[in-house]
């Protein structure tokens, strides 16, 4: 390969201030192997976990800025375009979670880590985009919410309350705090699940009263964690249906962000046929992103390069490069699609 995507997409005559593609890459892989194949490879990212709660302000008194100054460092070293992820997310630390936290608690906590934030990367020139918001209603159309104890996947900034129009209040005060603090940044409203209508129907409702608040909101993002025991790539009404979410975005002058697309392959197998459908899926979603180029900004960041990580959701081989850093089909089917983005869907 004598050309990385950066490069592919130049050569293929895309407008790079509309079409972006990158991947997310943690602290630990800064300066190594996996670094120096991204920068091959791309010029945008995502620091991974680095700007959350729960690593910069884990609890009143303490902060931390170490990872994310390093990340920042990274990118303005090798003018790399960055997005920051999940600030006001259910990634909050345990010191939020705790069942005993105060609404006020809450708020102060929350306010003062976010305006923190924002003014440390307002002026930064690598950041573009921040994810303001992140994991917000659940699949079925609710709002994520708190659970007993700190050990479970929750959200406790749903407890801070809700408004007069039951919309939480800790939306609303992240973008009052961003548009004030931030205004140098593409502000995001990030959301993960799958095309599940009731969910997006919510989104959509809150997106459109938070700029009716007078706030100002500049993209709407999806997660794209894909599964091989789940056909969401494949369905052709599920891949139409995230079509018509592009278009709405568009349409409301929003840009439109697949944020940490992957593919967990569940076979432990790991077999060629399982292979090939994660490309075929990473290639179904860029191929919908791309057709949707013409009318507004679309950007593309896998959630990771490289397989190999170990833990509950790390070691499902989810990546466009194995564990020796060698090219699986996933990433040739990225460069095909880019080449040919007109071409079919490969439905199954």
């Amino acid at each position: 390969m004598s050309t990385g995507i950066k490069d592919l997409l130049i050569q293929s005559g895309y407008d790079t201030n509309q079409v972006y593609v990158g991947a997310t890459l943690n602290h630990s892989q800064l300066n190594t192997k996996v670094s120096d194949l991204f920068l091959k490879e791309f010029t945008y990212s995502t620091p991974e976990n680095c700007a959350k709660q729960a690593r910069i302000h884990p609890r009143p008194g303490i902060w931390d800025w170490n990872l994310i100054d390093d990340y920042l460092d990274f990118a303005d070293k090798n003018n790399i375009i960055l997005r920051i992820h999940g600030p006001i997310s259910p990634q909050a630390s345990q010191w939020a979670k705790a069942d005993n936290r105060t609404k006020d608690e809450l708020k102060k906590n929350m306010t003062e880590y976010f305006t923190a934030l924002c003014k440390r990367i307002n002026n930064e020139p690598s950041v573009k985009w921040m994810d303001v918001v992140n994991e917000t209603i659940t699949p079925q159309g609710d709002w994520f919410e708190e659970k007993p104890g700190v050990t479970q996947w929750e959200n406790p900034w749903e407890q801070i309350g809700r408004d007069s129009n039951d919309v939480p209040i800790y939306i609303t005060k992240a973008f009052e705090i961003a548009n004030k603090y931030a205004p140098n940044i593409s502000l995001v409203f990030n959301q993960h699940g799958g095309m599940e209508p009731k969910m997006w129907e919510k989104v959509k409702e809150t997106i459109l009263y938070i700029k009716s608040q007078g706030y100002r909101l500049d993209g709407l993002g999806w997660q794209a964690h894909l599964r091989s025991d789940v056909p969401l790539a494949f369905d052709k009404k599920q891949l139409d249906y995230l079509g018509s979410l592009i278009d709405w975005a568009h349409q409301n002058d929003l840009d439109f962000h697949v944020t940490e697309i992957d593919y967990k392959i569940w076979d432990s197998n790991n077999d060629y046929k399982a292979l090939i459908d994660q490309a075929d899926a990473y290639a179904n979603i860029l191929n919908v992103l791309l057709s949707k180029r013409d009318n507004g900004v679309v950007t593309f960041n896998t959630w990771g390069m490289v397989d190999g990580k170990k833990g509950k959701h790390h070691d499902k081989h989810r990546f466009i490069f194995d564990k020796n850093n060698n090219p699986k089909p996933a990433y040739f089917s990225l460069r095909n699609t880019i080449l040919n983005s007109n071409s079919e869907l490969k439905i199954k």
